[in-house]
């Protein structure tokens, strides 16, 4: 990868934390509220339960962007961290602070979906 596409993703990136970061330390949704009417518990429960979602969310997001910071620091940005091959141009241009190609983002992503459906089958087990 040449010095101007890695300076144009550290760019992309740089921003991209800088807008994660504003988001992040922007806390006024998961503020507990009382209210009289139990309907209005509810709602804001549900509420304050997407902010925390939103929240964290966004937090993973940052970590990922500051992981990609460090890899252009480092030398090693658009290699995958688990095959060691090149991301794809492409891949990086979508989704620039990923760590994986795209086949080890996939296997990834099975193996969480199969840990999901595993803890949700435990959890279905111990209810019964």
């Amino acid at each position: 990868m040449t010095k101007n596409e890695l300076n144009k993703f550290k760019n992309i990136l740089e921003a991209k934390q800088a807008e994660l970061v504003a988001f992040v330390r922007n806390r006024e949704g998961i503020a507990i509220e009382k209210s009289p009417d139990a309907l209005d518990e509810v709602q804001h429960a549900a509420e304050r339960e997407l902010a925390i979602r939103n929240l964290d969310r966004e937090s993973q997001l940052l970590r990922n962007v500051r992981a990609a910071l460090r890899r252009i620091d480092e030398g090693t940005f658009s290699v995958c961290l688990h095959c060691e091959e090149d991301i794809s141009p492409k891949r990086l241009a979508a989704v620039p602070w990923t760590p994986f190609c795209i086949g080890c983002q996939e296997m990834a992503d099975r193996n969480q979906a199969g840990d999901a459906s595993e803890n949700f089958d435990e959890m279905l087990v111990s209810a019964a």
